[in-house]
């Protein structure tokens, strides 16, 4: 690996921290980084859900203070486990083609949610209104998606996450992106454990952009929590949309 492709690999892991921090997105960095490095589609997919995961842990320790209390986030950690262990095995065993084509949708699709917050609550119903068990089901059903998209690919998981967790929990957006966080760093573990084991990591990459999305992660949650919510809003669905058209447009290209 020649130096100019730490140098870009370094920046990168450091902007994609940030960025999975606020947003989610971050991977749209470092995939294309890792390619560029040299590495090939698939390999370059697999490292680089092995290299961010310490950015997401990061952003754990940054947003610690809005996590939420009790036993509803603990609920949801089986089914984050369980859904990017279905991904894992989808992206090692199955053509990538026509999940390509699907996730741009999904994508701009949930950062539609987010977007227009407002009138779906008014349509589906505030999450204070809701009873125990739809909300808890709803809850687990976001997650469940999430996890499987995450374990697939993991490109704008947390806008995804974010999306569909603000819709169905009565929490402010800064305890919500707490609770993506979270999650995140745990599928993240479990892409990490899956690809580690079955997947053609390049751990040499690994080792470099890993701690740079580690000091980008932390510096990112933080950031979080200090911007005004319509403002932290406003730059998920800016990213959310940026990110769905750039996979929108390298899968019909």
């Amino acid at each position: 690996m020649q130096v100019s492709d730490v140098a870009l690999l370094v920046a990168a892991g450091l902007a994609a921290g940030t960025v999975n921090a606020v947003a989610g997105g971050g991977s749209l960095i470092t995939f294309p980084a890792l390619i560029a490095a040299g590495l090939p589609p698939v390999p370059a997919n697999v490292t680089n859900s092995v290299a961010v995961f310490p950015g997401y842990v990061a952003s754990v320790a940054g947003s610690r203070a809005d996590l939420p209390r009790g036993r509803s986030l603990w609920a949801l950690l089986p089914t984050a486990v369980a859904g990017s262990v279905v991904g894992c095995l989808l992206l090692l065993a199955t053509p990538a083609r026509a999940f390509e084509l699907v996730v741009p949708f999904l994508v701009l699709g949930a950062t539609a949610v987010l977007a227009f917050q407002g009138p779906l609550r008014r349509l589906v119903g505030h999450p204070a209104g809701m009873g125990p068990r739809r909300r808890t089901v709803s809850a687990q059903a976001m997650v469940a998606v999430g996890a499987v998209y995450g374990g697939y690919f993991g490109a704008a998981l947390g806008v995804m996450l974010v999306a569909g967790l603000a819709l169905v929990l009565d929490a402010t957006l800064a305890r919500v992106m707490a609770v993506k966080n979270v999650l995140s760093a745990l599928i993240g573990l479990t892409t990490v454990v899956v690809f580690a084991l079955f997947g053609p990591v390049n751990w040499a990459a690994v080792a470099v952009v890993a701690p740079a999305s580690l000091v980008g992660g932390y510096v990112g949650a933080r950031l979080v929590r200090r911007l005004p919510p319509v403002v932290l809003k406003t730059l998920i669905v800016v990213f959310g949309v940026g990110i769905g058209l750039y996979l929108l447009w390298r899968a019909l290209r």
